[in-house]
């Protein structure tokens, strides 16, 4: 994605990246290690995203758009909104009512995250992105403060569901409603 981002030129198509990662715990710029409580044998990784600490895991579904905001006329809140927006839509279409908050980026059922967003932009270009949790393991969220936020709980689709979503399924599901978010949004 840095690479990506860094030899970009103002012709590059934009592009969005769908990926599943081990197990890791990732802390954002500014994160504060005392988020991090108990990692375990999980490895934790510094990355350029803002954000606090995260996991990601196998079953999780990683969102990367790697857009030029400058052309796109979007700024980041946009972005940050029109990602939200793509999760909400989608899993809306599974039966879920999921909200998003502005002080606390990200989307949530019944007040637990379901997704959480950690953004980088360089160079009027934005990568790192969304992580939604599809068919994850959770156990590894109890030993963080997730995303900063003592005694948030998480969720994921599989518990939300009643038929069976897995990784392939929620790209295909919400790959529309990413691209119809990003291409509708625009600041002047």
């Amino acid at each position: 994605m840095r690479r990506f981002t860094e030899e970009r030129d103002e012709t590059t198509q934009d592009e969005i990246w769908f990926a599943e990662h081990p197990a890791i715990f990732t802390l954002g710029l500014n994160a504060s290690r005392e988020h991090l409580l108990t990692p375990g044998e999980i490895p934790v990784l510094g990355v350029d995203r803002g954000g606090q600490v995260t996991y990601h895991g196998p079953g999780q579904l990683l969102i990367y758009p790697l857009i030029d905001l400058r052309r796109r006329m979007l700024g980041v809140r946009s972005l940050v909104v029109a990602l939200e927006q793509a999760v909400i839509a989608y899993v809306a279409e599974l039966g879920i009512k999921a909200v998003s908050r502005r002080d606390a980026p990200g989307v949530y059922v019944d007040g637990k995250k379901l997704a959480s967003v950690g953004l980088r932009v360089r160079r009027g270009a934005s990568y790192h992105g969304i992580a939604l949790n599809v068919d994850l393991d959770l156990e590894p969220f109890r030993r963080i403060n997730v995303c900063g936020y003592r005694g948030l709980e998480v969720t994921r689709l599989r518990d939300l569901c009643e038929t069976r979503v897995d990784l392939e399924t929620s790209v295909r599901g919400i790959e529309p409603h990413l691209l119809r978010e990003l291409l509708s949004r625009h600041e002047l």
